[in-house]
């Protein structure tokens, strides 16, 4: 089975205003979607309706009621102008006991063979206003660092006068992700993704579960934590800018 648990840490870091580092473990999900029927039957600690761990398609791009492998690789088409043609595998946290915080998923899109990548997709949720915006990159010469001007605003301590730069790797026994931000916005902010390969057996997902009992509410009070320690250090903020159209004068 290609599906996989990954577990391992995620490290935030800026640079200034101040210096300011945070760092937690995590685990995530590894699912090729075309395994999902087979990868999701250990209920209750794992499945595509409500378990422990929930897989909700509604909680990732597209109608909810369309194969998630068959979106990505419409929007892969859309925006490339080619469509993948083997699995989709997805990075993803899980619902877990029924509450979704998901800042980042990434989709892997392989050729036929199973084993060359052929594009990822970075998708995107700002918290909280509730928006989802997927970065398409195109992985088929083998260079795996990308650069894209920024087009969603994420964090209100980050603006948008900045460009990110993607680094991957094809998933293995380890897995990681970098993101740097550049430019004047980017507040020499880092983060990262450094995970290792679990199988996705039931006894693996009983020890995530009994090690990270909450993690998805501990991920998401870290996340309103540290910006509450960022705004009491008077980093500059930046409202969404929805907002600031909202305001503007005719």
């Amino acid at each position: 089975m290609n599906s996989a648990l990954y577990v391992g840490h995620v490290r935030h870091a800026r640079r200034k205003p101040v210096e300011h580092v945070l760092r937690w473990p995590l685990y995530m999900l590894y699912l090729d979607l075309d395994e999902l029927p087979r990868a999701a039957r250990p209920w209750p600690l794992f499945s595509t309706r409500p378990a422990l761990l929930w897989f909700r398609r509604a909680d990732h791009s597209g109608a909810a009621d369309t194969g998630l492998a068959d979106t990505i690789r419409a929007l892969v088409h859309e925006r490339l102008g080619f469509t993948p043609t083997g699995a989709v595998r997805l990075l993803t946290h899980p619902r877990t006991f029924g509450l979704a915080f998901n800042p980042v998923s990434f989709f892997y899109c392989f050729a036929e063979d199973g084993t060359t990548l052929e594009a990822i997709v970075a998708e995107i949720n700002n918290t909280p206003w509730n928006q989802r915006h997927c970065y398409v990159f195109d992985a088929r010469s083998g260079a795996l660092t990308f650069e894209v001007p920024k087009a969603f605003h994420i964090s209100p301590f980050l603006g948008m006068d900045l460009t990110h730069r993607f680094r991957f790797a094809v998933p293995g026994e380890r897995l990681g992700v970098g993101v740097e931000n550049l430019g004047p916005d980017g507040a020499g902010f880092t983060a990262g993704l450094a995970l290792e390969r679990r199988p996705l057996t039931g006894g693996a997902l009983a020890w995530a579960l009994l090690t990270h009992p909450f993690m998805t509410l501990s991920v998401l009070a870290g996340i309103y934590g540290h910006a509450l320690l960022l705004w009491l250090r008077r980093v500059p903020y930046h409202r969404h800018p929805d907002d600031l159209k909202a305001t503007s004068p005719e």
